[in-house]
């Protein structure tokens, strides 16, 4: 990206002034390096949803930003709930795409001994692939059930533990689902495909402490060094998917029909009081309760292929994040606090210290952020920081962020080259696609320590703890 575009704020931030038809600056938050690399479409997809009416305050990207489906992946734009409008574009396709960490008790020395075994227990008992498939499958009504009442329908039909609901984003339900709001062939895509990751960046992954950046957040994390974590990176598979391409069409139309000039037809949107609008945000927020729903059920899994080589390990859970999606929050702006519609396109909510929705252990630390690496590369845990309220409405980065295509990748490297590299260093890979690896090899994507640190700068989440990988499980 050309620098010259940019005003620099701070070491860790630019602006885009305002200038055509945006309403609002764009701001990215990122080092000077991150941002010299980031795609030139970054700087178009910022600029052109600060065009978008009702949008307020700024059009933002998180370091880890890059090229999307009309919002760039890292965006985070916040709209008037009567004059704004609604984009499931920045939303994403894969909604409520999300990470949660689990404890285990175990140490390096069990995992080491026994970690040929966990990888292949893993791997046969969580389905993973392009259009895996589970052992679960829901009749229409459980479908219905589900789109309602997210990850607490799944611990009542026991696949999770009541405990859990507590640690999960929304107290694991979203409300506003109307399952309704959700054809018939998405909640059929969607069926079979429960307590499955899925394929692409989706993982499944043991991992070692092996650094503590702040040990009073650490602590009320309940992380401490050397422990062992499982990170678990998925969302609602086929009928997040299916929900954003039915409303991206519908959404094209609404714009035309509202007098909506649109910079790029990627940018389709509706407003947040129309009949779209409204629809979309019923099966959107369906949507994000069959991710959370998901997540749990994969936990249940997880759980269980643990337990046949270690019994006595008791999986709890530590936090559930989402990263793709548009919530209806409360934040401060011109002096009042405000009601907005926040979009997060691979973004994580970053509450601050004190927010009075988050689980009574982890109020005072703040919102645990979990940032996903990619096999072979270190994966973080941020907490939410004092004033984190004032920067892009409580949101940070959700990864790495990719900086080569999956094209490039898979002609770059093979699969079981990547995977054989990664054996030499003692971290096991499992897949059903070798092509799968390759795409995700760790080469592909940006450097996630230079990423968190320019968060950490940024006054978005301050760093908490870093892992590596041991064990992973990919899509």
């Amino acid at each position: 990206m050309d620098l010259n575009r940019l005003k620099r704020v701070s070491e860790s931030e630019w602006m885009i002034e305002p200038t055509g038809e945006m309403r609002v600056p764009g701001v990215l938050f990122a080092s000077r390096d991150l941002v010299m690399a980031m795609d030139d479409k970054v700087y178009s997809q910022v600029r052109n949803v600060a065009t978008l009416p009702g949008i307020v305050k700024a059009s933002y990207a998180m370091p880890d930003a890059h090229w999307g489906y009309g919002f760039p992946i890292g965006g985070v734009a916040a709209f008037d709930p009567v004059d704004g409008v609604i984009s499931a574009g920045g939303v994403g396709f894969d909604i409520s795409c999300g990470v949660r960490m689990l404890h285990t008790g175990l140490t390096p020395e069990q995992v080491r001994s026994h970690q040929e075994a966990l990888a292949n227990t893993l791997f046969r008992e969580i389905p993973a692939g392009l259009g895996s498939t589970g052992a679960l499958h829901l009749s229409t009504r459980e479908m219905d059930a589900m789109l309602a009442g997210g990850a607490r329908l799944a611990v009542k039909l026991g696949y999770g533990e009541a405990a859990d609901v507590e640690r999960i984003e929304e107290h694991c339900c979203m409300e506003g689902a109307v399952p309704g709001a959700v054809s018939d062939f998405a909640k059929r895509r969607q069926q079979d495909e429960m307590g499955t990751l899925g394929s692409g960046n989706h993982y499944l992954e043991m991992q070692r402490v092996t650094h503590i950046y702040d040990e009073e957040a650490a602590r009320a994390f309940g992380i401490s060094l050397d422990d062992i974590k499982i990170s678990i990176h998925c969302g609602s598979r086929g009928l997040g998917h299916q929900i954003g391409t039915e409303f991206l069409k519908r959404m094209v139309k609404e714009a035309q029909s509202h007098g909506i000039h649109l910079p790029d037809r990627e940018l389709a949107c509706a407003p947040i009081q129309s009949e779209t609008g409204q629809d979309y945000l019923g099966a959107m927020r369906a949507g994000i309760n069959c991710a959370l729903a998901n997540r749990e059920i994969i936990t249940h899994l997880t759980r269980g292929a643990i337990a046949q080589l270690f019994p006595q390990a008791h999986l709890e859970l530590l936090y559930d994040v989402s990263h793709n999606t548009c919530k209806l929050e409360t934040h401060l702006f011109d002096g009042q606090q405000r009601q907005l519609f926040v979009h997060r396109k691979g973004a994580t909510r970053a509450q601050p210290p004190g927010y009075p929705d988050l689980p009574a252990g982890l109020r005072d630390a703040g919102q645990p952020v979990l940032i996903g690496g990619t096999m072979g590369t270190a994966s973080y845990v941020l907490a939410g920081m004092e004033g984190s309220d004032q920067r892009a409405f409580s949101s940070a980065c959700h990864g790495a962020g990719r900086s080569m295509s999956r094209r490039k990748a898979t002609r770059t490297w093979s699969g079981r080259d990547v995977q054989e590299s990664l054996a030499a260093r003692g971290i096991l890979v499992r897949s059903p696609s070798k092509r799968g690896i390759a795409e995700e090899a760790p080469g592909a994507y940006k450097d996630v320590a230079e990423v968190v640190h320019s968060a950490e700068q940024a006054g978005l989440a301050r760093l908490v703890a870093r892992l590596e990988p041991l064990v992973c499980i990919k899509g």
